[in-house]
């Protein structure tokens, strides 16, 4: 079902079956499976693929030329940037039929992903996570942590806001921009 008020260029191609929500947004080039479920307020940039065993949540962002592939899941509010990379199978051979072998990923509420970083099959992403531009992530990644590098590193920390957080001696800080208190504890960051 594809709600009345969607937006999609003439040169998309969106299969019958798929479910689009409202306000969403699909440009040129696109092209959308059977199966795919799309929330609401979302935009497919140029050139954007959506498989079928695909989910995306509301009011995500998906920037040009990415492929969401199948057994991808993106939460409300994810932000994918130009050209970053989704697998689903692992160790893929040209001459290997490895459908059955595709491995779930989960982007979490709020997540964002640097154009050019590539995901690897099978990690989660934590809730307000922050993917550098041209990283390699190749294991899960914790709720509001910044990772950068191939393969990817933790190098800190990052707010709801998308801003870095700078822990104090008593492990607080609070957001400039939005007055959210968030607490470091044994390598997992919380709101207050």
């Amino acid at each position: 079902m594809i709600h009345e008020d969607v937006q999609i260029h003439g040169s998309a191609i969106v299969d019958d079956g798929a479910t689009i929500g409202q306000g969403s947004r699909v440009w040129h080039f696109v092209h959308v499976c059977a199966e795919a479920v799309i929330g609401d307020g979302v935009s497919l940039g140029q050139n954007v693929f959506v498989g079928n065993k695909v989910a995306i949540g509301n009011e995500c962002k998906i920037q040009n030329n990415v492929s969401v592939y199948d057994n991808v899941t993106l939460e409300d509010g994810v932000f994918c940037g130009p050209s970053m990379v989704f697998t689903n199978v692992y160790n893929p051979r040209s001459f290997v039929e490895r459908k059955r072998e595709y491995r779930d990923t989960l982007v979490k509420k709020g997540a964002t992903l640097g154009a050019n970083c590539t995901i690897v099959c099978g990690v989660t992403i934590g809730t307000h996570a922050f993917i550098g531009a041209g990283a390699v992530v190749n294991k899960d990644v914790p709720d509001y942590a910044l990772m950068v590098g191939v393969p990817a590193r933790q190098a800190g920390w990052m707010s709801e806001y998308g801003e870095q957080l700078n822990f104090d001696d008593d492990k607080t800080v609070t957001c400039s921009h939005t007055g959210i208190v968030y607490r470091l504890n044994n390598g997992i960051v919380t709101k207050e």
